[in-house]
């Protein structure tokens, strides 16, 4: 790119991440109201047409469907899948090109605030920690750093 690209986003709520693809065509958004976009660098009209967005970091509750903000996103960088981390204390990996679901992990004690993968894609580092979601709580959980394999399946594409 020989300028910086400046466009709005296609989402209706707050943008709360943004990671780029690691093939460097474009990017993924995670907004507020639990969802992802998927979007491109390349603004002509084939591009225009592929970009999508779905609904993620969604629990069925007490109150009924609730939609948590999705906080992080990191891509593997072998499979070009990619892990979301939200308000909802899950870990969720996707294949973006076949917009399905491959894993979700086991509940994290309060909200993913940060995800990465290391280099070699082996390990996916995971920051729970409270993002203020409800406003200022009394005992509020203890942020914890956790470091994980990550096993094959869970990133994946499956064909």
């Amino acid at each position: 790119m020989s300028e910086p690209q400046q466009r709005k986003s296609y989402l209706n709520s707050q943008t709360r991440c943004v990671e780029c693809y690691p093939n460097k065509t474009g990017f993924a958004l995670g907004s507020t109201d639990g969802r992802v976009a998927m979007d491109f660098f390349d603004q002509s009209e084939s591009s225009l047409e592929k970009r999508y967005s779905f609904k993620c970091h969604r629990l069925t509750e007490d109150r009924g469907r609730v939609a948590y903000p999705v906080n992080a996103i990191a891509f593997h960088s072998e499979h070009g899948t990619f892990a979301t981390g939200g308000c909802d204390g899950f870990v969720y990996t996707w294949d973006g090109e076949k917009k399905k679901r491959l894993f979700q992990s086991p509940r994290y004690p309060t909200s993913i605030a940060a995800l990465s993968f290391s280099k070699d894609n082996n390990l996916l580092a995971v920051a729970s920690s409270y993002t203020y979601e409800s406003g200022k709580i009394e005992n509020e959980p203890a942020t914890k750093i956790f470091i994980r394999d990550v096993n094959e399946v869970e990133v994946k594409p499956r064909h």
